[in-house]
C-alpha cells in the first residue's frame, strides 16, 4: 500500500532539486531581496569635522565680591566686640578717676564686708551686679541673692576687718583679681578672733571700685 511520502529518488531522479542543477541547493534570493556583495564595505566612513574645531567655550568666572563683603564684615563685627568689651571694661563712658590699688581694693572690700554684716542689700546687689545694677529695671531677683549673701556671711561672722592685700593679679587696669587677708570674729558661739583669707574680683567702674564676687577660703587642717 502507498504511503503519503513518494518513493525515494536516486542521484538520477529528475526533479527541481537534481544533481543535473549544481545550485539547486544554494539559497535563492526572493524576489526584491536586495543582494550584498561579498566583502561588506563601511559605507559611512570616519566623520572628519571641517575646518578647525570651535574655540573652547569659557566658563563664567566665580564673583569674588561675597567673599570680600564676608571678610569685612566679619572684622567689623570683631572689632565692635573689641570696642565693647574695653568699653565696658575701662567704666563705660571711660571718665572713671578711680584707680585700683592694694589701698583702694582694701578700702572696697571692707565695705562690701560691713554691708554683708549689716544686711545692705542695696550695696551688696549693686556690687554684685558689676556696674550693671542702674540698667537692671526688676531688681528682685539680686535683691533676694544678695539677702541670702548677708545671711549666710552673719552665720558665720558677727564682723570682718581687711587687714592686707596679699596678691593683686590685673586682668587690665581696671579690672583685677585680689587675694585678701581679713580678722574675723565668729558668730554667737565661737571662739575668738581668727584670720581668714578671701578672693575677691574687683572693677573699677564710674568712680567707685566694685566687688562683682567674693569667696572665703575654706580653712581646715589636711
Amino acid at each position: 500500500m502507498a504511503g503519503p511520502y513518494p518513493p525515494h529518488q536516486g542521484s538520477g531522479a529528475v526533479g527541481p532539486y537534481s544533481d543535473s542543477h549544481p545550485n539547486a541547493h544554494q539559497s535563492q534570493p526572493f524576489a526584491g531581496q536586495p543582494t550584498y556583495p561579498e566583502a561588506y564595505v563601511n559605507p559611512y566612513p570616519s566623520a572628519q569635522f571641517p575646518g578647525q574645531l570651535p574655540p573652547p567655550v569659557p566658563y563664567p568666572k566665580r564673583r569674588r565680591w561675597p567673599v570680600v563683603v564676608g571678610t569685612v564684615v566679619g572684622l567689623a563685627v570683631i572689632a565692635a566686640l573689641v570696642t565693647t568689651i574695653a568699653f565696658a571694661v575701662r567704666g563705660g563712658s571711660g571718665t572713671s578717676n578711680t584707680v585700683l590699688t592694694a589701698s583702694s581694693a582694701k578700702q572696697a572690700i571692707q565695705h562690701y564686708l560691713d554691708a554683708l554684716s549689716k544686711d545692705d542689700v542695696e550695696v551688696i546687689a549693686r556690687n554684685g551686679l558689676c556696674g550693671l545694677y542702674d540698667g537692671v529695671k526688676d531688681r528682685r531677683s539680686d535683691n533676694a541673692l544678695a539677702t541670702l549673701s548677708s545671711d549666710a556671711f552673719q552665720k558665720q561672722f558677727s564682723s570682718a576687718e581687711v587687714t592686707s592685700v596679699d596678691t593683686i593679679v590685673f586682668a587690665s587696669p581696671t579690672a583685677a583679681q585680689v587675694l585678701f587677708t581679713m580678722n574675723v570674729v565668729p558668730a554667737s558661739g565661737g571662739r575668738g578672733n581668727a584670720e581668714r583669707q578671701g578672693v575677691a574680683q574687683l572693677l573699677a567702674y564710674n568712680n567707685e571700685i566694685l566687688v562683682c564676687s567674693y569667696v572665703l577660703r575654706t580653712a581646715g587642717m589636711f
